[in-house]
């Protein structure tokens, strides 16, 4: 907290707000869906490109924001598998905008220790984006600050498939029925080295979870504000985080109990078998 007060400036909204947080109990896990580009050009009269190149200026800064008050883990859903769906020249515009972001933003990635990661099916990317994406990952691999996860041509249903298929793969090689328990089918998962999410925050007033971490925000808080994501600004993601500390997590249990006790309680098993 005090990294982020002095990056603040004194006086300022943001730094008033983030005096009233309570450093000890900030979240380790943010997953923010970043919705509305589309509306906030539309409203403006604006082509709906217009909308996403304005969406950049937001991660930039919540990223900052995030290094600075020391979050372990950042998840942005930055294009669904339900997006291809959209008009080509609007899903090559989205890639060039990340290209371009990735070059850009590499040096600041670095200097803040951030290590970039994504989540979903890259493959299907076009190469000249994977290409950008292996390189980030690789320049910043050994850096030891916030984990940033984008996550690109995801779908939580997707992602439970494959997990799905990793676990008959490897009941087919032991020709016998095996049992999985949670914490085994969570190491097969995407976002297997990040922990759950604590808090999810949805832009855009809508109260969905679009096929986000279906599996990962079973106990997440969730934060839904009106601004579309071109507008989302530090000060709404500290009221957010207020908001998260004034919530009692109970994990299905009693208020107070600790949530390392609780995380760790009644593993259900998935049962594979073999046909």
């Amino acid at each position: 907290m005090k990294e982020f007060l002095e990056w603040a400036s004194p006086g300022s909204e943001e730094w008033q707000t983030a005096r009233s947080l309570d450093p000890t109990r900030l979240p380790r896990h943010i997953a923010v869906i970043m919705d509305g580009n589309g509306r906030w050009a539309k409203k403006r009269f604006l082509p709906r490109v217009a909308g996403h190149r304005a969406g950049v200026k937001p991660v930039r800064e919540i990223i900052e924001a995030c290094c600075r008050l020391d979050i372990e883990t950042l998840t942005l859903y930055a294009f669904s598998v339900e997006n291809w769906k959209r008009p080509h020249s609007e899903i090559e515009t989205l890639w060039k905008l990340l290209r371009q972001y990735l070059r850009a933003e590499l040096p600041e990635l670095k200097a803040n220790g951030v290590r970039f990661q994504t989540i979903g099916r890259i493959e299907a990317l076009p190469q000249e984006v994977r290409d950008d994406i292996d390189n980030a990952i690789v320049e910043t691999a050994a850096n030891t600050g916030m984990r940033l996860n984008v996550a690109l041509n995801y779908s939580g249903r997707s992602e439970l498939v494959d997990v799905v298929n990793d676990l008959l793969r490897r009941a087919g090689k032991h020709g016998a029925p095996q049992r999985i328990n949670e914490r085994e089918l969570g190491d097969l998962l995407y976002t297997a080295d990040s922990g759950d999410p604590d808090l999810l925050i949805r832009t855009s007033g809508e109260f969905r979870i679009s096929n986000f971490l279906l599996w990962q925000i079973a106990y997440c808080e969730i934060w839904v504000t009106d601004r579309y994501w071109p507008d989302f600004r530090t000060v709404d993601l500290l009221e957010a985080l207020l908001d998260y500390q004034s919530r009692d997590r109970r994990y299905g249990g009693l208020s107070n109990r600790s949530s390392s006790t609780t995380r760790e309680a009644a593993k259900d098993e998935v049962v594979v078998v073999n046909d």
